[in-house]
């Protein structure tokens, strides 16, 4: 489904990321969320993702009959930067609004949409993702987890893992063979709607080093979906999940993640700070201009329909080094140490973002499969 709009002016986009920025400040300013880096995975807060779907800051580009405001795809960017550099607590809604809602435009039913993507924008229904499995994380297509046709539906036996907020949604999106593996691996995989609350779903939580959960194990024991849970067609999750990976790999979080240090550490310097750091701030806001200008570029042409999985996946390799770099560029020229309950901001974001460092290189995919992606694009040509 193509979801092309008329492009904002300079001064509509404008106007709206004053408004953004206005809210931003007012909730800052009231308590009700501290600036922290990689809000969009660590900052769960039900109550915030509602009141950004109030403003209709959610699934802003999809129609208004599933809940959208029917504006362009630029918009919603302007106020996905503007929540990320702020470090707003997002992860509620998050992988709903960025993978699930343009899933279903494309390959979900109407009953479908018409069931979850207003709950998605109005900022009251979760997803998680439900892809990786213990032995096929970044090897998608070595997935186990079956679905046995009975019926009325499906019976759904295996174990996922490292699934973002599982413990915390409503339904996930999972991942799964309903037929054997023809001549190709991809062959028998399809994607169903799975409720996280029926029989046979066990979720636990893995606690980070932080003490912090992100993540979670979903183990299923015979859990059912009905039929009409079915996503697209039967034997076409393969497809449909690399569309999904696209989104998941090019959106801005792959380079405004450890934005609240970025700019913490230039408010900092000042207009007067040595050689140095003026280097690193210049390299810092060159290396985020190209990225965010190529990632602007994918947005585009998945909303026109395209699934430009290549250029997904170079984002994704690029934004990774950025922000391990932009890390350890920080900590070294502002001679700072990270600190997670100090009172200097650089020091606690510098702990935020370092301890979230070693996970870049896995979430969304590794950087030596995201490589293979880019290479047989170049090799094909």
């Amino acid at each position: 489904m193509t979801l092309a709009r008329a492009a904002p002016s300079t001064h509509e986009l404008g106007a709206l990321r004053a408004e953004v920025r206005a809210f931003l400040a007012e909730a800052r300013a009231a308590g009700a969320f501290i600036p922290r880096c990689d809000s969009w995975i660590s900052g769960h807060d039900p109550e915030f993702s509602r009141e950004l779907g109030r403003r209709g800051w959610i699934g802003r580009s999809w129609p208004a009959r599933y809940g959208g405001r029917d504006r362009d795809e630029l918009e919603r960017y302007a106020i996905t930067e503007e929540l990320l550099a702020a470090g707003a607590p997002v992860a509620a809604h998050w992988f709903a609004q960025r993978q699930t809602g343009p899933l279903l435009l494309r390959h979900g039913t109407e009953a479908q949409r018409r069931r979850f993507l207003p709950a998605i924008a109005g900022g009251d229904c979760y997803f998680a993702i439900l892809m990786s499995e213990p032995n096929a994380g970044s090897d998608l297509a070595s997935v186990r987890t079956s679905a046995e046709p009975v019926a009325g539906g499906w019976r759904v036996t295996g174990r996922k893992v490292w699934t973002s907020h599982a413990h915390k949604s409503h339904f996930g999106v999972l991942l799964c063979r309903t037929g054997p593996p023809g001549e190709r691996r991809h062959e028998g995989l399809s994607q169903l709607i799975l409720d996280l609350h029926a029989p046979g779903v066990t979720i636990r939580p893995i606690r980070l080093l932080s003490g912090e959960s992100h993540f979670s194990e979903v183990t299923l024991d015979g859990a059912f979906v009905p039929d009409d849970m079915l996503v697209g067609s039967i034997g076409n999750g393969w497809s449909q999940v690399l569309s999904e990976l696209a989104f998941e790999r090019s959106g801005p979080e792959r380079f405004l993640s450890t934005m609240p240090l970025i700019l913490e550490f230039i408010d900092a310097a000042g207009p007067d700070c040595a050689p140095e750091t003026a280097e690193t701030i210049g390299l810092l806001a060159a290396q985020l201009w190209t990225m965010r200008r190529m990632s602007m570029e994918i947005a585009r042409a998945l909303a026109a329909g395209d699934a430009p999985a290549a250029r997904a996946a170079l984002v994704k390799d690029i934004g990774t080094r950025f922000e391990q770099w932009s890390v350890e560029a920080i900590r070294r020229v502002a001679g700072r140490e990270p600190a997670p309950e100090s009172a200097d901001r650089i020091s606690s974001l510098l702990a935020q973002a370092i301890a979230a460092s070693p996970t870049v290189t896995l979430r969304g995919g590794t950087s030596e499969i995201l490589r293979g992606v880019v290479a047989r694009e170049l090799a094909s040509r």
